[in-house]
């Protein structure tokens, strides 16, 4: 499945699933539908919100119960046609157009995975980069950072002159667990998503004069998310997917997850010290091609106006423009002062 949070009205986020013709299905209101159809259950809309509830976040705690009972629902919603209604009537499939796609998933902790692809510490090295960029390295990501496909991500001009990107390829954890060995990883795997690790490098320099970093990376819209997430049923070998970065169509980064030095199950094991929630994200970290580590990084930074476009194979593309700090808050301000 190809899950996605999505809003038909705003402020008012559900989660779907793409099915034929690129349509999303409600999926919380098409299990409601199956369970009254297809189980003959009398308390449906109760039961779809406790199996299949309208947050993504909530999904995935439900673990293999709640994948398979959206899965049910997908496929019945999908048979039954484009014409279905929910149980009293409601709307349940959406074209493209009628809804705003947010980003998939807001989880308790993000990990990020540094280092990964040894492509990458060795462009940092031939850049003449500070500190070598080796393998298990871990922070955490600002939550509250994360955007969605087509969302802008705000240049603060204010403080920084150097906005770099880096194209991730991050799984999403289906069930909590911690000090579990590489064997039992998979098990914990719920799908895939495409990410953009944002990232002043300016600012980057002077956070790593004391060896650590998270400010340059955590500044709000830094983390773009999406467009949706790929259950892993759908990708059977994640170290086998092509990826691709590119800034107004002119490719930037360009790779292949197989080139990782450390497989995901391994990273999952590493770091289960810590423990997982149901729907936590772990990035895997980046590939060679980042503007800091060219040989013109300063012609290579984004720039408001700037379309980055992520892509990675079997899960999409995530777009996101480049807007300046002043721009995006003049606009928000003026369309409030409108809306008084």
């Amino acid at each position: 499945m190809r899950l996605v949070t999505f809003e038909p009205t705003p402020h008012r986020p559900r989660i779907g699933a793409y099915g034929s013709g690129l349509r999303i299905i409600d999926l919380n209101l098409a299990y409601a539908l199956y369970l009254r159809d297809v189980e003959k259950e009398a308390n449906f809309y109760a039961l779809a919100d406790g199996r299949v509830p309208a947050d993504m976040r909530a999904l995935f705690e439900g673990g293999d119960k709640s994948l398979d009972a959206a899965r049910a629902a997908l496929k019945y919603v999908t048979e039954q046609g484009p014409e279905t209604k929910g149980p009293s009537g409601e709307k349940i499939i959406y074209e493209p157009s009628d809804i705003k796609v947010k980003a998939p998933i807001a989880p308790k902790k993000f990990f990020h995975t540094a280092g990964n692809f040894r492509e990458h510490h060795e462009e940092a090295v031939k850049s003449g980069f500070s500190h070598p960029v080796m393998p298990w390295i871990v922070f955490f990501q600002n939550v509250d950072a994360i955007i969605g496909h087509e969302e802008p991500i705000i240049y603060p001009e204010q403080l920084t002159q150097e906005l770099d990107y880096e194209l991730e390829l991050a799984v999403v954890m289906k069930k909590a667990g911690k000090y579990f060995s590489t064997e039992d990883a998979a098990n914990y795997i719920g799908g895939y998503v495409i990410f953009n690790d944002v990232t002043a490098r300016d600012i980057q320099r002077n956070e790593m004069k004391s060896g650590v970093f998270s400010f340059c990376k955590a500044i709000d819209s830094f983390c773009p998310l999406g467009p949706w997430i790929v259950t892993a049923d759908e990708i059977p070998d994640p170290h086998n997917l092509a990826m691709e970065l590119r800034v107004n169509g002119k490719i930037r980064q360009q790779s292949h997850s197989k080139k990782m030095s450390v497989k995901i199950p391994e990273i999952i094991s590493h770091y289960s010290a810590m423990g997982y929630s149901a729907g936590d994200v772990l990035s895997t970290g980046t590939v060679s091609g980042v503007a800091a580590f060219s040989d013109d990084p300063k012609s290579l930074y984004l720039k408001p106006g700037d379309i980055v476009e992520c892509e990675i194979e079997k899960i999409g593309i995530l777009r996101n423009p480049v807007m300046s700090w002043e721009q995006f808050y003049g606009k928000k301000a003026a369309q409030a002062s409108e809306a008084k």
